[in-house]
């Protein structure tokens, strides 16, 4: 009897242990599998630039000039558009999505803040294209309209500041290419808080309120600092949107291949040449490889963003 459950035991053992090791394979397997992936875009990225690098060298990037009938390509203004965009788009979309998700968590009722939640979730699943004709066809209106107009008479009349705000209204331009990008990734970004803020010990913030608290100081004094990670993620992964967007911006941005201060100006982003451009690309091509160096280099700003992340989040740990 004895014998029969020991041998039964080590049946068992030798199952899980197998069950264990096969777990463990397909899990490292499918690291590895990203890993390759990533490895695999990187490496055919780089080996189509070759031929634009080889060219042009190292002034590729900082050329504004893309000529397809003199065979001259540059990437500095669909880097310049891209970085501008997405800068402009983080600087609205943060503050919006914090104000959502600390009026989701701290002061709507249940029920409210369950259908506003609801809604906001949809609208992160709205396709890209939708903004972008949407975008296209109400806020580009208004912007030539009333909005660049009224911001060229009053804002651009000031010193400094004021060089941002001239221009022709032409309702298509970097602003309005930020905007509807702060559109597309305020959802995303305020999601990640609300999860964040709903997910918070309980204990910490009724011993906050305890001690006489207010809403805005239990947030800025507790709930930030513990959050602090998800919050900087959150951001980053709104930010890799804003980076990558490619037909909402297309739409709105106006295509052309400008760099100036005024932010009425119609501009150009990597993703929005890549788009238009590629499918007229002959393989093999300077133009094609131009395009492959152009898709590149955006992957390059996509990490050097999360990298920044990372270091900003290692010395915010280390300050502690």
């Amino acid at each position: 009897m004895d014998r029969s459950i020991t041998s039964s035991a080590s049946l068992t053992g030798g199952t899980r242990a197998r069950g264990d090791g096969l777990f463990a394979a397909i899990v490292r397997g499918s690291a590895l599998l990203i890993l390759l992936g990533l490895g695999g875009m990187i490496a055919v990225m780089a080996w189509g630039a070759r031929g634009a690098f080889a060219t042009f060298g190292p002034g590729f990037i900082i050329d504004p000039a893309w000529n397809p009938v003199t065979q001259h390509f540059g990437a500095a203004a669909p880097v310049f558009g891209t970085l501008v965009t997405a800068l402009i788009s983080i600087v609205i979309a943060v503050p919006l999505a914090f104000g959502i998700a600390f009026w989701l968590t701290e002061i709507a009722s249940a029920r409210l803040a369950s259908v506003i939640g609801t809604a906001i979730q949809l609208l992160a699943a709205v396709p890209s294209i939708i903004f972008g004709m949407w975008g296209f066809s109400v806020i580009v209106p208004l912007m030539a309209r009333y909005v660049e107009p009224a911001a060229a008479h009053s804002l651009g009349r000031l010193p400094g500041i004021g060089v941002l705000f001239r221009g022709a209204p032409y309702g298509t331009g970097f602003l309005t290419g930020g905007i509807i990008l702060a559109v597309m990734i305020t959802p995303f970004i305020s999601a990640v808080m609300r999860d964040v803020f709903t997910s918070m010990p309980a204990v910490l913030k009724e011993s906050a309120y305890g001690l006489g608290m207010t809403r805005w100081e239990v947030m800025r004094r507790i709930v930030l600092p513990w959050s602090r990670t998800a919050v900087v993620g959150g951001i980053m992964l709104g930010l890799g949107r804003a980076l990558g967007e490619t037909m909402a911006i297309t739409f709105v941005i106006g295509n052309a291949n400008h760099i100036g201060w005024s932010l009425f100006a119609p501009g150009n982003t990597i993703a929005s040449l890549i788009a238009l451009e590629f499918p007229e690309s002959a393989m093999g091509s300077l133009k094609f490889s131009s395009l492959m160096a152009a898709g590149f280099l955006l992957m390059v700003i996509s990490f050097a963003t999360l990298m920044c992340s990372r270091w900003l989040l290692r010395s915010a740990r280390a300050a502690k």
